[in-house]
């Protein structure tokens, strides 16, 4: 299988671009020159997503002007007009040609939405938002031809109908097919758009927070299933976070020994490191005759849910919610016991949870006005959302798209949404394409290595203030507490 690279150009569409006839399911013109299908699909996801938060919010406004102390004072004195304006208003929330049931907001409006789900009430809100994620979904298929293999269509069809029945047998007969790990990666790229409609569709009123804020483009505060709070995860998560020096064993020692600026050398630095708790803090006397210091910092263990370290599975979900995380103060931790000079030059290349944490450090103002936080190089991370507080941090994200972790972030292959222009990301499609393979640092340096050098040669060039000489590698065991 040859890999296949994946133009930035061709894989972002530019903000709330309209084509003409894109809100059709088919264009009602040629494509533009340039255009692809999948892109003209994303447009009119767009159009739709926008008409579905607008109904939603007039379903609030609404809800609020009928509810309001305002409405009630006037209703006083002119109680045939608020008889009439609140009949007006009602039939325009409930109205199947309005907004169909679109209460929402306050308490009035919230018990009212929570009986229409109850009741299998449709507003045209949910119904536009349903399209909105459809559309994506088949965008998707036409980079992802095996979204659109018959099992896998099976599957998408009966989330999008609403029929969890249906959705069980597809997935059940998807993985007795393909396998658990095949099924996942296949579905990776619409991940965030299924739960969603899940949440969206279902009797629970209490998880719609997530298909909303994904419908939006940003990053759900609340589980799809049964809408709890992310905040939840900080008493999951509590510890200060420590940083003790350690010696390298043999095979991570080795490894060090032929360590350069080279991007794939720190991928597979990372690796060597494993995740089980060890970070590198290194130090380089550079060609200009400067020091600079090159923190790596390696990604999540999924043995188990929650460990000793930061690198765990309760870790990387706090990592995706907040910024101040067990991991982020553990490397605090780390560079202050170094006594890495404030002011110092520093850059950060982290895989996973590694490269998240490196985002969230970014984001600290604290941190990034005591050092000069030069490049954050993410491998393989969900960091989309996250934004450094320094807007001269030069952040690179480099993308395997059968991955699934980088899409955690709300941001998948489907996805409207854009990073900023001065981010520079690197994404392609590889062999390795069953997760987690498709999420090793080894599937990443082998691409860099092999038929992705192009994207090697640039982010080197980008890293070059960093050549010289390595004076010290230090490894670091972090822990919880």
């Amino acid at each position: 299988m040859t890999p296949q690279v994946v133009d930035e150009a061709t894989r972002r569409l530019p903000e709330r671009q309209k084509p003409q006839g894109a809100a059709k399911h088919e264009p009602a013109v040629p494509p533009e020159p340039g255009r692809t299908d999948a892109e003209l699909l994303i447009a009119a996801s767009v159009l739709l997503a926008d008409a579905a938060l607008t109904a939603r919010q007039a379903g609030a406004e609404l809800t609020g002007a009928l509810g309001s102390r305002l409405f009630g004072l006037a209703a006083l004195r002119r109680p045939t007009w608020a008889l009439d304006a609140a009949f007006s208003c009602a039939k325009a929330l409930t109205n199947p040609a309005g907004l169909g049931f679109g209460a929402n907001g306050g308490l009035f409006g919230e018990l009212a939405r929570f009986a229409g789900s109850v009741t299998y009430r449709r507003p045209a809100k949910v119904a536009m938002a349903v399209d909105a994620f459809a559309l994506r979904i088949r965008a998707a298929a036409a980079e992802h031809p095996n979204l659109a293999a018959p099992a896998a269509r099976r599957l998408t069809d009966a989330m999008v109908a609403g029929n969890r029945i249906e959705a069980l047998r597809a997935l059940h007969g998807l993985i007795e097919r393909l396998g658990i790990t095949r099924a996942l990666t296949t579905l990776s790229p619409v991940m965030m758009e299924l739960l969603a409609l899940l949440g969206l569709l279902d009797e629970n009123p209490v998880n719609d927070s997530f298909s909303w804020v994904t419908l939006a483009g940003g990053i759900p505060t609340t589980d799809p299933f049964m809408g709890l709070p992310s905040s939840l995860i900080k008493y999951l998560n509590p510890g200060p976070g420590r940083a003790e020096r350690t010696e390298p064993d043999s095979i991570l020692a080795k490894v060090l020994d032929t360590s350069r600026n080279d991007i794939v050398s720190y991928i597979n630095d990372i690796g060597a490191l494993g995740n089980h708790g060890l970070a590198l803090l290194r130090r380089v006397r550079c060609s200009d005759g400067s020091v600079r210091h090159v923190l790596l910092l390696p990604g999540t263990s999924f043995a188990l849910l929650s460990n000793s370290t930061p690198q765990d599975v309760i870790g990387a979900f706090d990592g995706c919610l907040r910024t101040d995380t067990t991991y982020t103060r553990a490397v605090r931790n780390l560079v202050e016991r170094a006594g890495v000079p404030a002011g110092s030059e520093l850059m950060i290349v982290g895989h996973s949870l590694g490269g998240l944490t490196a985002m969230n450090l970014a984001s600290d103002p604290v941190f990034s006005s005591t050092y000069r936080l030069t490049h954050v190089i993410a491998v393989g991370s969900p960091i989309d959302a996250k934004r450094p507080a320094d807007h001269t941090t030069r952040v690179i994200s480099l993308v395997n798209e059968h991955d699934v972790i980088p899409t955690l972030d709300g941001r998948g292959p489907a996805s409207p949404n854009d990073i900023p222009a001065d981010w520079v990301e690197l994404s392609w499609l590889d062999e390795s394409y069953d997760y987690p393979l498709s999420h090793a640092p080894q599937a990443y340096s082998d691409s860099l290595r092999g038929p992705m050098a192009h994207h090697r040669e640039r982010v080197n060039g980008l890293i070059g203030a960093y050549e010289g000489e390595i004076t010290a590698n230090q490894p670091y065991m972090l822990r919880d507490k």
